[in-house]
């Protein structure tokens, strides 16, 4: 996976895995080129990204048994860095990881880095999309500034992630207690009393803060109202994070809450193989970035 040359500005080349779920569209616009993360079903392992990710919820619903995720290895990275160096000898490589206490893609990474002083890294301490927003918002950056040497790229970049802030809520804990993250009682209590524990990033690490009691009919636009108002987010972009199985009209009303709370443009995100594996079907959230 990767992006078209024409697309590039400066001479440095935007890399982050399929964890952060930019869509190839995305990718390409920026000049951001991906590196697979992988998902297995059962004896068969699959890029993130080849698939539809409404395949993990099929896969569970017909296992009853949910796929396993793993990150990119070395041989990924060789395979992307060799290919963005034969088509842009002269170009630095900047990887913004997904962050780096959730998977061994890091670190697979700086093996591969080795040897190759065209490529410089930056761990963003996030997943899905606050990667997806502190690699696109640096892309930005990056392209207005072609100047920009890759150490300054990758200090603004390094500003931007501390910038970011996400957080979501799972739809059902089923695929949390069939993945080991909470036990069989805890899901059984949630289903009963309708309860949704909202995830948030911090530090890199994926932490329960809080808990939302009703259904996400009325949590999503709540969550909207009150995140943007929590966290302070600018009010200029933010991104709404879905899951295969989000109805529509949770998606309207979420929108129009970030209307109401005064965001002038809302980017709607779905999640790929490797979250929606993580997270579930109907999964919602929200990140922005803080002035």
């Amino acid at each position: 996976m990767w992006a078209k040359k024409e697309t590039l500005m400066g001479n440095i080349v935007l890399l982050a895995e399929t964890g952060s779920d930019i869509p190839p569209e995305t990718a390409r616009q920026y000049g951001i080129y991906i590196v697979p993360m992988h998902v297995s079903f059962g004896e068969e392992t699959r890029d993130d990204g080849t698939f539809p990710p409404e395949e993990v919820c099929e896969y569970y619903r017909n296992a009853g048994k949910l796929p396993k995720t793993s990150g990119s290895v070395p041989e990924d990275f060789e395979v992307i860095y060799d290919r963005i160096h034969r088509e842009h000898p002269d170009s630095q490589i900047l990887y913004l990881a997904y962050s780096s206490v959730t998977t061994c893609s890091y670190q697979s990474g700086m093996i591969a880095a080795e040897g190759r002083d065209y490529v410089t890294a930056l761990d963003t301490k996030h997943v899905s999309v606050g990667q997806y927003v502190a690699v696109t918002t640096a892309a930005k950056l990056i392209r207005e500034h072609p100047e920009w040497s890759v150490e300054e790229a990758r200090d603004r970049a390094e500003e931007i992630s501390r910038r970011v802030r996400m957080c979501f809520v799972p739809d059902t804990l089923e695929f949390l207690r069939a993945g080991g993250r909470v036990s069989n009682a805890a899901a059984l209590c949630g289903a009963l009393l309708k309860i949704h524990p909202r995830i948030e990033i911090l530090d890199g690490y994926l932490k329960a803060t809080k808990k939302h009691r009703g259904t996400m009919k009325k949590i999503a636009p709540q969550l909207v109202r009150d995140y943007i108002a929590e966290q302070n987010l600018n009010k200029d972009e933010i991104w709404l994070i879905w899951a295969p199985g989000l109805d529509e009209e949770i998606k309207r009303e979420a929108q129009e809450a970030a209307r109401l709370s005064g965001v002038k443009k809302v980017s709607w995100v779905k999640t790929g193989g490797v979250i929606t594996t993580h997270g579930g079907p109907g999964a919602f959230g929200v990140a922005g970035l803080v002035d």
